[in-house]
């Protein structure tokens, strides 16, 4: 296991410290700026939307944005990857509310949505990395091609293209999202 505290590295509480950190994912201590075109922040904030508006009318659990941070990667405590939205159930996090900085748990559902600058290596990386935190649900949405990638946490995987229907599965059962609604 890695030193906390290594020459050069940072650790996560030093991003959290960091005045413009918030731009930032820690990856093995090294900060990395997450850039992000504006179709794909839009994309993730019209998703994001729904499923905040979904979980607080049903209080299935809590929707996050792409500022927040995860420290729930096995082996490696200089990781925080920051999902463009992420889900957790209710019951997981203490008193159903928001921790003040990272959230040290596995989120059930991630969405990275693919960026004009992302190469497949980069996404694959974060899925990965995403995975063998354990989450239930991940989605990887391209407005290149319209489609979203769904990965399961047993390894299945399907696309849904613009004509389908993206459903939160067990993980946030009864949300259902047309794919085409997040292109517009």
């Amino acid at each position: 296991m890695d030193e906390p505290n290594g020459p050069g590295l940072l650790a996560p509480e030093d991003l959290l410290a960091m005045p413009d950190g918030d731009r930032y994912e820690l990856i093995d201590g090294v900060p990395t700026e997450k850039h992000m075109g504006a179709e794909s922040d839009r994309v993730a904030l019209r998703l994001g939307g729904l499923l905040d508006q979904f979980s607080l009318k049903t209080r299935c659990g809590l929707a996050f944005g792409s500022q927040t941070g995860y420290r729930c990667f096995p082996n490696k405590p200089r990781q925080i990857r920051k999902p463009d939205v992420s889900f957790v159930a209710a019951g997981r996090l203490a008193g159903d509310k928001s921790p003040k900085g990272d959230i040290p748990i596995p989120p059930d559902l991630v969405v990275e949505v693919a960026s004009p600058n992302d190469t497949y290596d980069e996404v694959q990386v974060r899925v990965e990395d995403y995975k063998s935190a354990k989450v239930r649900l991940i989605w990887v949405v391209s407005p290149e091609t319209r489609t979203v990638l769904v990965r399961r946490l047993d390894g299945t995987c399907a696309e849904v293209g613009e004509a389908g229907t993206l459903s939160g599965e067990d993980v946030i059962p009864g949300f259902a999202c047309p794919v085409a609604d997040l292109f517009v």
